[in-house]
């Protein structure tokens, strides 16, 4: 025998009324909704003044005639307007050659630090995705460029690169006899090779990470699947490893080319305030023409001209790399 609830005749079942008021968050949501922002918020300050502030002063400074004798109170320093910008970028004048040059060279330093950075750090993490004996003590020394303090390093190249007393000199020259005299690494033709040597090894091993990171994503069964069907080292390289770290690559390119185009350590631990011609790079140039020369609002205009052209290349390569992804994904 079955019972049928019947409900009371009096009671009828409520509907959700549209036009009603939504009740009001309680309060404790409110707190988890807002909680992230004012974790961020000291950070977001800090942001702030540290970079933000600063950018703004110095953008304000490129319109001043800013030199030794208004830099105690830079607020009343003349206007200049447009006038550092344009001795900056006149070309047939000597600071706008010397700054044309200066970025010239900065771009092919660029070019070759981050296409041997790539190179290295690419062929090492592929190599060492392998297991064997002694990997976990490779790993860890390719790693050790990237853990020392920057100054510690680039001091240590300076001792090395010497022309009397170097190891480089003594090595090539002495042991080798590969040259007819000990060169000099720090000054003439040869610092820009210096330069390179040392932005290299100190920069490959942050490729070296990220590509490693990278290629812990792809699955193994896509190389055996890919070595059953007759496919060799080079080709599974080229048609799995490569295709799959395109996103990271195209991270890893953009970050590699920010910090070597806007590198200032490097240059300045390695020969001092005054570097060589073929190693003046751009951050360099601009540290000079500001604090030796002592007119800082050329200075500043050739910092905001630096801005606005990374801001331009991030921004094309931005759009170029998204463009790319959306045809591979169609």
């Amino acid at each position: 025998m079955t019972t049928t609830a019947i409900e009371p005749a009096g009671r009828t079942a409520s509907k959700p009324d549209p036009g009603k008021a939504r009740a009001p968050r309680p309060p404790g949501r409110l707190r988890r909704i807002s909680l992230p922002y004012l974790l961020l918020l000291p950070a977001l300050v800090l942001e702030l003044l540290v970079h933000l502030v600063p950018m703004v002063i110095g953008t304000v400074m490129s319109f001043k005639e800013l030199t030794q004798f208004y830099i105690r109170d830079w607020g009343t320093a003349p206007w200049a307007g447009l006038d550092n910008y344009a001795l900056a970028v006149d070309f047939d004048a000597p600071v706008g050659r010397a700054l044309l040059s200066s970025f010239l060279t900065t771009c092919l330093f660029t070019l070759l630090s981050v296409g041997l950075c790539w190179l290295l750090g690419t062929a090492a993490a592929i190599f060492l995705q392998e297991t064997f004996r002694g990997r976990g003590i490779l790993r860890t020394i390719f790693l050790v460029p990237y853990a020392l303090p920057v100054y510690a390093a680039v001091i240590t190249w300076a001792f090395m690169f010497q022309r009397d007393n170097g190891l480089v000199n003594h090595v090539l020259h002495d042991q080798l006899g590969l040259t007819d005299s000990p060169p000099f690494w720090l000054i003439g033709e040869n610092s820009f090779i210096t330069l390179l040597v040392v932005s290299v090894w100190k920069g490959w091993p942050f490729a070296f990470l990220i590509m490693m990171a990278g290629l812990q994503n792809i699955p193994r069964e896509i190389y055996e699947a890919a070595a059953l069907d007759g496919a060799g080292v080079w080709q599974q390289i080229r048609r799995i490893t490569l295709p799959s770290l395109r996103p990271v690559n195209q991270v890893l390119v953009l970050v590699l080319f920010l910090w070597t185009f806007n590198d200032f350590n490097t240059p300045f631990v390695l020969f001092g305030k005054s570097a060589p011609e073929a190693a003046d790079l751009i951050s360099i140039h601009i540290y000079q023409s500001s604090f030796q020369t002592w007119n800082f609002g050329t200075g500043a205009a050739m910092s905001v001209l630096l801005l606005l052209f990374l801001l331009v290349v991030t921004g094309v390569y931005l759009l170029a790399t998204s463009r790319g992804r959306k045809t591979g994904d169609v």
